[in-house]
């Protein structure tokens, strides 16, 4: 080692250009600065102090602690990186810091007990640590029940309900507002989209209208870059521009189209993911047990007359819409009992509750078939929708006797 040391020419402390000394006899190539290179190590008791300028390796390690036994007995339990000086000391200190840290986390994680939230649709969390987190975050009752249908429910009282805004539109009154969910739930038939994308679209169409003063030959504009934005978000193929501009027969190009839509988006700030009244009409329509197509269509036909017609939206929530929907359906076929104890625990409604909302919806479907707004009627009474629309009223519910 002192011959090696020896045939090495000395360098300035800290120096990488003049590494092109001789060693051994033999050229060596100038090695460049790949980041894990000592400049300096400990001088060995009596020996001249040499610099060193080579890459720090496992052997050149084992190297050094062989020359310098007494200096290893002292320094046993010292770490690695102390026998080394200089940048390379840095690195390996970091390095063996960063594994003890990793080490210590990995067994804080092995020793502290796992904490798993599943929400799952209508079931108790079981699990003895998810009672407390449920606990804290309910306000009062004792029970630690948290459905979804609950969590739901909540967001569609508080955060997507609509407030009253006709009076705030000088140009736009409840009728035209009709007429446009009307028009668009047409439009909507006749591109064949999902369901979802008519009940956000009509969400989207009530939000803007509470925001924003709309000019009466702009409501149109409205409506269809709406359902733009609903396609968007809920359909894998939407419709395009061009099918927008030719269903509303060219009167908007394509610049108003997109305009408005940026318009309406920043406007709701891209809240777009809210609980419409379709999130609980599956959900409640599954709770009416045995399934039964026709009492699926009957469902949908009321909740969608409602939605046509401003009072609905503006008076309940979407929950109560969905619910007294399926009230009203088992009533209108005949479905004994018309409220079992099931429905009532998911939906979290009485019928006592319900009876206001059935009345109304029993009153559009009433009028249905004589009013100029049939979209929805023309819909329901083809027979791919079980031609549901051709049924007869429940007119006891008009009459109150769901009220006790």
């Amino acid at each position: 080692m002192a011959s090696r040391a020896a045939a090495v020419p000395k360098q300035p402390r800290g120096g990488l250009e003049h590494k092109n000394g001789q060693a051994e006899g033999r050229p060596r190539r100038v090695l460049r600065d790949i980041g894990n290179l000592a400049t300096t190590v400990h001088p060995v008791e009596g020996k001249p102090q040499n610099h060193i300028s080579r890459p720090i390796t496992r052997n050149f390690v084992a190297q050094l602690q062989a020359n310098n036994p007494q200096a290893l007995e002292k320094k046993n339990k010292k770490p690695l990186a102390e026998v080394i000086n200089g940048g390379a000391a840095g690195g390996v200190s970091k390095v063996v810091a960063r594994k003890a840290a990793a080490q210590k986390k990995a067994h804080d994680q092995q020793q502290k007990p796992k904490k798993v939230i599943v929400i799952s649709p209508d079931e108790e969390l079981k699990s003895e640590e998810e009672k407390p987190i449920v606990s804290a975050r309910k306000s009062g009752k004792g029970s630690s029940r948290k459905t979804l249908t609950s969590i739901l429910t909540a967001r569609s009282k508080d955060e997507s309900r609509v407030h009253d805004y006709i009076d705030t539109q000088p140009e736009i009154n409840s009728k035209m507002r009709s007429i446009l969910i009307d028009w668009l739930t047409d439009v909507h038939r006749k591109f064949e989209l999902m369901p979802e994308s008519l009940y956000l679209t009509i969400n989207i169409v009530d939000r803007y209208l509470s925001m924003k003063t709309v000019p009466r030959r702009e409501l149109q504009l409205v409506g269809i870059s709406s359902m733009l934005i609903a396609c968007k978000y809920e359909e894998i193929w939407a419709p395009e521009v061009n099918d927008f501009i030719k269903i509303s027969d060219n009167a908007y190009d394509r610049g108003d189209i997109l305009l408005m839509e940026k318009a309406i988006l920043g406007r709701l700030e891209w809240y777009l993911t809210v609980p419409t009244p379709y999130v609980f009409l599956v959900r409640y329509i599954k709770a009416s047990v045995p399934f039964d197509p026709e009492m699926e269509n009957m469902v949908f036909f009321l909740a969608e007359l409602g939605m046509v017609h401003y009072s609905t939206i503006i008076l309940y929530c979407p929950s109560m819409i969905a619910a007294s929907a399926v009230y009203a359906s088992r009533c209108i076929l005949n479905k004994h009992p018309f409220w079992t104890e099931t429905l009532k625990q998911h939906t979290g409604y009485s019928e006592n509750q319900l009876g206001e909302c059935v009345k109304l919806l029993v009153g559009f479907q009433t009028e249905a078939a004589e009013t100029k707004l049939r979209a929805v009627y023309r819909k329901f009474s083809s027979p791919d929708r079980g031609s549901v629309a051709l049924f007869p009223p429940a007119k006891s519910l008009l009459a109150a006797a769901v009220l006790s």
